[in-house]
């Protein structure tokens, strides 16, 4: 059986782990301090200029970090470096505690608690009415590429696999919203139902995580 689809990680996580890099120094002060050009960093970290330059180059094309131009009183713009936006996902963040409390809150009332089934519902239908326009006039198989295309920027890390009767099934090693779906399975059948929609064939999950698989798998077609 083929499979097709790169899972993916994410592009730098992997210098916010084991032991401290300089890297991973770098991305702390710029996180903390802000703006800093190479001088700063150089006198910070007690490393050369090149050196820390060196180490700026993997970091930019890596995407997390961006040189910008600042202007001075006198003299030419200064070259600095600061976050790129993707490069805020590298720390921790806690939105599931603050989803899960809002959830809680809405759960505790008896005169709310059947909210939460419609604002699942609603959020169904709003990732029907977004995505639906990119599967019109394509065939399944384009249909479940752009599905994982789809799945893998939520942060999915999806892989697909072809099957010999022309089906494919479709494997989420990852999903960021495990904490909420754990405790409300709404998110579990919300999925499942977009997956249907989109696809426009029957759509089966074999596997899941936030009931303790190893991962999400969906047989499709």
């Amino acid at each position: 059986m083929k499979r097709s689809g790169t899972v993916r990680t994410g592009t730098v996580t992997a210098h916010l782990q084991g032991d401290s890099s300089t890297r991973e120094r770098i991305l702390m002060l710029l996180k903390t301090v802000g703006r800093m050009s190479a001088s700063d960093l150089s006198s910070e970290l007690d490393l050369t200029e090149m050196a820390i330059r060196r180490h700026m180059y993997v970091l930019e094309r890596e995407g997390s970090v961006s040189i910008v131009s600042v202007r001075q009183a006198m003299g030419r713009p200064l070259h600095a470096y600061e976050l790129t936006a993707e490069a805020d996902e590298l720390f921790p963040k806690n939105y599931h505690l603050l989803t899960l409390d809002l959830l809680d809150e809405l759960a505790d009332d008896p005169d709310t608690a059947e909210l939460i089934d419609r604002m699942f519902e609603g959020r169904k239908k709003k990732l029907i009415e977004r995505y639906a326009p990119r599967m019109v006039g394509k065939s399944l198989e384009e249909k479940v590429s752009e599905l994982a295309s789809i799945q893998n920027a939520g942060g999915y890390m999806v892989e697909v696999e072809a099957q010999s009767d022309g089906g494919f099934v479709l494997y989420e090693y990852n999903c960021p919203i495990t904490q909420v779906a754990g405790k409300y399975q709404q998110a579990c059948r919300c999925e499942l139902s977009l997956f249907k929609a989109l696809l426009e064939v029957p759509v089966e999950r074999t596997e899941c995580l936030a009931k303790g698989g190893g991962k999400c798998s969906y047989q499709i077609g």
